[in-house]
């Protein structure tokens, strides 16, 4: 059977089911942290947090199967799909969504024995706590209102850029790292026929 891919580097949930049907080749993989992959996760795809994968950017463009990228919404896999395209990667998708879409789909789900929260979610928390906080204790230190503007300014610039400086932080807290990621024993996986 010949698997036919997508014109699109974007796919969505049932795209990827499809191709799962037609090439078991196929290769998914997920550039949240490992925390967040920890907690549930696309059966039979392999994790390499996006803050890893750019020093291996030039191994994983070598892998001649295709794969297909996934986070929790779409915007690191986006930042993995545009490493990898510059360093040569073909057949390359992004699924539309991430782990969001999949499982609103009802795709399924490998899942953890822990809980952690969406890198989305967590930067939320943390900006939301950084504006109040600044707002309150500029009752007793005026200026600084301004720390809550500059998040706020962060949170916009963020959205426009598809980065985010705050994300990348947290993902390097113990919580949402693990020791999974075995980069060498996942490009061996990667690159197996």
């Amino acid at each position: 059977m010949t698997t036919t891919f997508p014109a699109t580097d974007v796919i969505d949930v049932a795209q990827l089911q499809q191709l799962q049907l037609e090439d078991p080749a196929i290769r998914i993989l997920d550039v949240r942290t490992g925390g967040e992959f920890e907690n549930s996760h696309i059966p039979g795809s392999y994790n390499v947090p996006l803050d890893t994968l750019g020093e291996h950017v030039r191994d994983l463009a070598d892998v001649d199967h295709p794969v297909v990228l996934v986070c929790q919404s779409g915007g690191r896999a986006s930042q993995a799909h545009e490493k990898l395209t510059e360093a040569g990667k073909a057949t390359l998708h992004i699924l539309e969504g991430g782990m969001t879409s999949w499982q609103e789909a009802g795709g399924d789900v490998t899942v953890g024995n822990t809980t952690r929260w969406a890198m989305d979610r967590q930067v939320r928390f943390v900006a939301g706590i950084f504006a109040i906080v600044a707002v309150v204790a500029s009752i007793f230190v005026p200026g600084l209102e301004w720390i809550a503007a500059g998040v706020g300014a962060g949170l916009a610039y963020s959205a426009v850029s598809n980065t985010c400086a705050m994300a990348a932080v947290l993902a390097k807290l113990p919580y949402n790292r693990t020791n999974a990621c075995d980069i060498s024993g996942i490009l061996e996986e990667l690159k197996a026929a």
